[in-house]
């Protein structure tokens, strides 16, 4: 047991602390703010169980979901093709690393995942596999953005007097892209933070950052 908590514990920490922490967070100080809207509005309050099932608690979830996994689809497109001198996250400014290799070539390798031994179709989708998954997911968190903000920015318009719009019609709203593109922006800052702060500073014992004594132009495994 120790042995796989040992193994797992890079995942078990992002997932199995900080991410439920946060979201159990989000959803406790959600709920309550979600009550004082509805006391201010004369409204009934919700309780727990409900309020999870209310485009506030939706809305700002896939909002945050979307665009981490936008950035991280594109970070890696971005760094398959794109290069930054000295920095830990850039592959080097010439010649191919084993990422590059082509997988067809160790298709008889026992080893081998079965996409890799299979070939074909199997090898195409697999072999970009990382950036569909992340896209996809961005796609699915997108589509849920929308659909519960447009529920959302419905009710509100509805309490003051307004209509309700469709999702189509939420998502041509200033509204819609303000919610997403302020997410956006900050996640691609993080990314090339990440990029140029690696070319100069240094974290001893983590893969992100380039071994300590490595001097400032050394790009990624260089």
């Amino acid at each position: 047991m120790r042995r796989r908590l040992r193994e797992n514990s890079l995942s078990l920490v992002a997932f199995g602390l900080f991410f439920l922490v946060f979201l159990v967070g989000q959803t406790m100080s959600g709920h309550r703010a979600y009550n004082e809207e509805q006391r201010e509005h004369g409204e009934a309050e919700v309780g727990f169980v409900d309020y999870l099932t209310t485009p506030h608690f939706g809305e700002a979830t896939f909002e945050n979901w979307e665009s981490e996994f936008l950035q991280m689809g594109a970070y890696v497109l971005l760094t398959v093709w794109l290069r930054q001198k000295g920095s830990s996250e850039s592959k080097r400014l010439k010649g191919d690393e084993p990422v590059d290799e082509d997988p067809a070539k160790h298709r008889y390798d026992p080893d081998a995942p079965w996409p890799v031994r299979r070939g074909g179709l199997a090898l195409l989708l697999y072999k970009n596999s990382l950036s569909i998954a992340f896209l996809s997911l961005f796609l699915v968190s997108w589509g849920l953005h929308a659909w519960t903000g447009a529920r959302e920015y419905s009710a509100d318009q509805v309490a003051h007097g307004g209509q309700s719009v469709s999702v189509p019609q939420f998502v041509t709203r200033a509204q819609f892209w303000f919610e997403s593109l302020q997410n956006w922006q900050s996640e691609f800052l993080a990314v090339a933070a990440i990029v140029v702060l690696t070319v100069f500073l240094r974290q001893q014992g983590s893969p992100e950052s380039k071994p300590v004594h490595a001097p400032h132009a050394s790009t990624g495994t260089e």
